[in-house]
C-alpha cells in the first residue's frame, strides 16, 4: 500500500524542485550578503525549475503557483529586509496545514481521504465506508503531527533565531526525506485500521441499498 499511496500523493523530483529556490537563495545571501541579489537568485533557479516542470508535461496551474511562492517570499523578504523572513511563507503554509488537517479530522472529512478519494476518482464515496473513514481519520493524523506540526516547530525556531543556513537546511530535511517518511507510515497506519478482509482503498464498502417494502396482497373482509 505504501508504494501506491506515493504514488497517488506525488514522488521525489516535485520535492526536490521545490527545495531548490530557498537553497539558491540562502546560498546567496550567505556569499553576498546582499538580500536583493539573494532575491534575484531564488527568482532565477524558480523560473528555471518551472520551464523544466513545464517541459515534463506539468500542470500550469501548479508551476505557476510555485514560483508564486517564491516570488512571495521575495516580496517579503525585500520589505523587511530581515533574510530568515524569505522562509516565513513555509512557516505560515504549515501552520495553516496543520489546522486544516486537523479540523477535517475533527469534522469527518479526514483530508488524506479527500485527496486519495479525488485521485482515484471516488470523490467522497469512501466516506459511507466506516472502515475507511477510521482509516484515513488515523492516517490523517500522521499528516498533522509529524508532518506539519514538525515543520512548523523547527521552522518557527530556526526563523525566531534568525539563521538562514539552517533554515535552508531544514528546507531540504523536511522535504522529500520527511514525506516519505510520512507517506510510509500513513500507508502503514491505514493498512493495519482496515479489516484484514478489506478490498483496500480503491474499493470502499458502500452500503446495500435499501430494499423496498413488500407489498402483501389479499382481501380484507
Amino acid at each position: 500500500m505504501s508504494d501506491s499511496l506515493s504514488d497517488l500523493l506525488g514522488g521525489r523530483r516535485g520535492a526536490i524542485d521545490a527545495t531548490a529556490p530557498p537553497v539558491a537563495f540562502a546560498a546567496a545571501w550567505l556569499v553576498t550578503g546582499s538580500i536583493g541579489l539573494a532575491s534575484a537568485a531564488a527568482l532565477l533557479v524558480a523560473v528555471v525549475v518551472g520551464a523544466l516542470r513545464l517541459s515534463r508535461g506539468e500542470k500550469v496551474t501548479a508551476v505557476l503557483g510555485g514560483m508564486l511562492a517564491v516570488a512571495v517570499g521575495a516580496l517579503v523578504v525585500l520589505y523587511t529586509g530581515r533574510a530568515e523572513d524569505f522562509f516565513l511563507i513555509q512557516l505560515l503554509t504549515n501552520i495553516a496545514s496543520a489546522l486544516a488537517w486537523a479540523v477535517s479530522i475533527v469534522i469527518r472529512r479526514p483530508l488524506l481521504g479527500v485527496v486519495v478519494g479525488l485521485l482515484l476518482g471516488q470523490r467522497l464515496r469512501w466516506r459511507q465506508d466506516p472502515d475507511l473513514l477510521r482509516a484515513y481519520s488515523r492516517a490523517s493524523w500522521v499528516w498533522v503531527l509529524l508532518q506539519y506540526t514538525l515543520r512548523t516547530a523547527v521552522f518557527g525556531l530556526l526563523w525566531w533565531l534568525g539563521n538562514v543556513a539552517a533554515l535552508a537546511l531544514a528546507r531540504v530535511a523536511l522535504s522529500w526525506p520527511l514525506v516519505a517518511l510520512v507517506i510510509a507510515v500513513s500507508a502503514t497506519v491505514l493498512r493495519k485500521s482496515l479489516p484484514a478482509d478489506h478490498p483496500g482503498l480503491r474499493h470502499p464498502r458502500l452500503p446495500a441499498p435499501a430494499e423496498p417494502p413488500v407489498q402483501q396482497s389479499g382481501t380484507q373482509n
